[in-house]
């Protein structure tokens, strides 16, 4: 597996990624019109380059041969201020550690810039993952999306640095 930095080559391929795992992967959380508000069908792209133009993101892929060839495996995005954006896995790809490794390289990336705190937004599909990787419940919050109502997680993850 391979993990590089996003490029706007990879934007249809992230945007697809994101809609398979929302509509595969949280069938057994979420129902049918709250999956259709949280990833519409097809993804709008445009709305897509909006919203990850402004953050880091790294994707992982499959390792070929060819660069860039392989296929998506999940993608993280993130702030410079430790906010965890997104983090979602193809359904094909899932427990594999895929999740487990893009965060690994985030929390690295902010821990260079000593950012003291991670924080996240966390699904009821994402807050166990986001759990085992030694984040915390700060409080659960109601919002609505496209006139769906979700539950969800604000988590944090102190970042303890290493003394020198």
């Amino acid at each position: 597996m391979l993990i590089r930095r996003y490029t706007h080559a990879d934007l249809r391929a992230v945007a697809r990624l994101f809609t398979d795992a929302i509509h595969g992967l949280a069938v057994s959380h979420y129902d049918e019109a709250q999956r259709t508000a949280w990833a519409p069908r097809p993804p709008d792209l445009a709305l897509w380059e909006a919203r990850l133009k402004p953050i880091k993101v790294l994707v992982a892929q499959e390792e070929t041969q060819e660069e860039n060839a392989g296929a998506l495996l999940g993608f993280i995005g993130y702030e410079n201020n430790g906010h965890i954006d997104l983090i979602f896995t193809s359904p094909a790809a899932a427990r594999r550690g895929i999740a487990s490794r893009l965060l690994g390289q985030a929390e690295a990336a902010l821990r260079a810039l000593d950012v003291q705190e991670l924080f996240t937004e966390a699904s009821l599909l994402g807050r166990p993952f986001f759990e085992r990787q030694g984040f915390t419940v700060k409080e659960e919050q109601h919002i609505e999306l496209r006139g769906a109502q979700f539950r969800r997680f604000a988590m944090v993850k102190p970042m303890g640095h290493a003394k020198v």
